[in-house]
């Protein structure tokens, strides 16, 4: 397929190396021109100056960007994909973005004959850089098979859902992302909370990890970040996890649904922004709650806790 491609993040660069390598013709853009002749240096790929320039003779365009500040401009704005894509052609936005920003710009593409999908993906720089992410599509049934294709480029196609109409794409994502960033928060309570108690940490991580409250965060992400004190660099930042949260947060309230644990995450990363912690890895939500209890979940490297030998409970 004929492929243009703007944004060129972590998740964007590697999304786009996949679509090479898989044979299709891709077109690159983003607004750092060092980034796109990198890129282009590297792999069999056209770079290009503008907008306009990347989609041209694009069957299919796709975004990467950090959200809707970033999305709005880009599709709708001057010298963007309304008025640069050609009637027939498709859009497809990989950023996790508001579900109402992307029903508007599908209306306004529609008007011109562009089909559009939001297809927000799951699965982190790893997943991106070995084309293994999860997909989440709204969007026409028919558009979506059509770009089938471009999308098992970068994910695994057993790992690619028709969610449901536009915007539906990104209801789930905000709500798989939101209770991914909620366990946590709650874990760095339960911890500060154990140690106060009286607790070795060690001896607290082994025993829930065994237990009923294990989780992927507890037995493997504390132990590789939080407890080594290693927030930098930034895997996924605190300050896009922040806008992913409070874009859930917005969500619920467009539709009406109270979210008392998930108001009580985006206080916290209110906090973390505030701190001048954004840059961190997301993880780093946990420090508020060692801030307000004075307890730092950090253990030295002779001590980090162990899985028994028939591994973690999962």
């Amino acid at each position: 397929m004929n492929v243009g491609f703007i944004g060129l993040g972590r998740m964007g660069n590697n999304m786009v190396r996949n679509l090479a390598q898989k044979g299709h013709h891709v077109t690159i853009y983003d607004i750092r021109p060092d980034v796109v002749a990198q890129l282009s240096e590297e792999l069999n790929v056209t770079a290009a100056k503008s907008i306009a320039e990347a989609v041209q003779g694009a069957e299919v365009v796709g975004t990467s960007l950090p959200g809707p500040k970033e999305v709005e401009p880009v599709a709708l704005g001057p010298g963007g994909l309304l008025e640069s894509m050609q009637p027939g052609t498709v859009y497809v936005d990989l950023s996790t973005n508001s579900p109402t920003l992307m029903r508007k710009v599908a209306a306004e593409l529609a008007k011109k004959g562009i089909d559009m999908l939001d297809a927000p993906v799951s699965g982190g720089v790893t997943g991106a850089e070995q084309g293994t992410l999860s997909i989440m599509v709204g969007g026409d049934a028919a558009v979506f098979e059509r770009v089938k294709p471009f999308l098992a480029s970068i994910g695994s196609e057993d790992k690619i859902y028709h969610c449901g109409d536009v915007g539906a794409g990104d209801v789930c994502k905000l709500c798989n992302n939101l209770v991914g960033i909620a366990v946590p928060v709650i874990s760095a309570e339960v911890l500060t909370m154990g140690v106060k108690a009286g607790v070795d940490l060690k001896t607290l991580v082994e025993v829930i990890g065994v237990s009923t409250g294990s989780n992927r965060w507890i037995t493997g992400t504390f132990p590789r970040t939080v407890f080594r004190r290693q927030f930098e660099p930034a895997f996924f930042s605190a300050a896009l996890s922040s806008k992913d949260t409070h874009l859930a947060l917005d969500l619920a309230a467009e539709v009406g649904v109270e979210m008392a644990m998930g108001s009580v995450v985006g206080r916290e990363f209110d906090y973390v922004l505030g701190q001048g912690w954004g840059e961190q890895n997301f993880d780093a939500v946990v420090r508020a709650q060692e801030d307000r209890t004075g307890i730092q979940l950090s253990l030295p490297e002779d001590r980090m806790p162990q899985p028994p030998a028939s591994g973690w409970r999962v």
